[in-house]
């Protein structure tokens, strides 16, 4: 069973989201993010790779383990109230925390992932679990943070990449954004939905779009939150997640 997704984002108005680039300067209020993060009340909260890594504070792991560890998921807690889940097929991230803000840490890694990096990973009390063994399969993802942890709400936080990589699966459900009164106006800037190369030409599946709420926020910003109707029958496969 999949949870209820929704992509939460703090954008200008041309949809970009690297706030030192806008301008004018700051104009997002201080905490308002977070603030409505928490009102979306989610079991858990996912970012890509990149965004993970702004979140991590180790340095290196062991470059070798004499454990022999099976690709098995391993948990370090399943009492929380919320997770922090980190795509990270490649285990990239040396972590030196076990939580981000409370919120237990959980990694996405691929089959592939060493067995010292595993080892790391443990030693420091952050989860993870194996979603296919090259590749991470986004729909498994899901499927897995539902069965294993009991997640049924979902908060998705980017970056652009992992967002696009999930609306074009037609695993979005709904999107909560937070547009405020800048510009960014550059080529080549992050935006609320992106893709690699070889996914540049895929359209996400959507049917259509419902507007559910609106709200006018402090400072001139506008909270829009929409629903998210994905045409059945123009699903890709999922499988492609990065």
């Amino acid at each position: 069973m999949k949870p209820y997704v929704i992509c939460h984002m703090c954008a200008s108005v041309d949809g970009r989201t690297l706030l030192s680039r806008w301008r004018p300067e700051n104009t997002v209020a201080a905490g308002l993010f977070e603030r409505l993060h928490d009102e979306l009340d989610g079991d858990a909260w996912l970012v890509g790779r990149v965004t993970g890594q702004e979140f991590a504070k180790g340095k290196t792991y062991p470059v070798s383990t004499s454990e022999s560890i099976s690709r098995q998921a391993w948990f370090a807690r399943r009492d929380a109230k919320a997770y922090g889940v980190v795509l990270d097929a490649n285990g990239k991230i040396v972590w030196g925390r076990s939580d981000i803000g409370g919120d237990p840490i959980v990694v996405a890694v691929s089959e592939k992932v060493s067995d010292a990096h595993l080892a790391g990973l443990r030693s420091e009390g952050v989860s993870y679990f194996f979603a296919r063994e090259t590749e991470l399969d986004l729909g498994l993802t899901l499927e897995i943070l539902n069965r294993e942890l009991g997640v049924k709400r979902l908060i998705l936080e980017g970056g652009g990449v992992s967002n696009g990589a999930f609306l074009r699966a037609g695993l979005v459900d709904e999107i909560s954004l937070i547009q405020c009164p800048a510009v960014d106006g550059a080529k080549g800037a992050p935006s609320i939905f992106d893709s690699l190369e070889e996914s540049a030409g895929r359209s996400a599946p959507l049917g259509s779009m419902t507007l559910e709420s609106h709200g006018l926020l402090e400072g001139g910003a506008i909270w829009l939150r929409y629903k998210l109707h994905n045409a059945e029958s123009l699903i890709a496969p999922v499988g492609s997640g990065r």
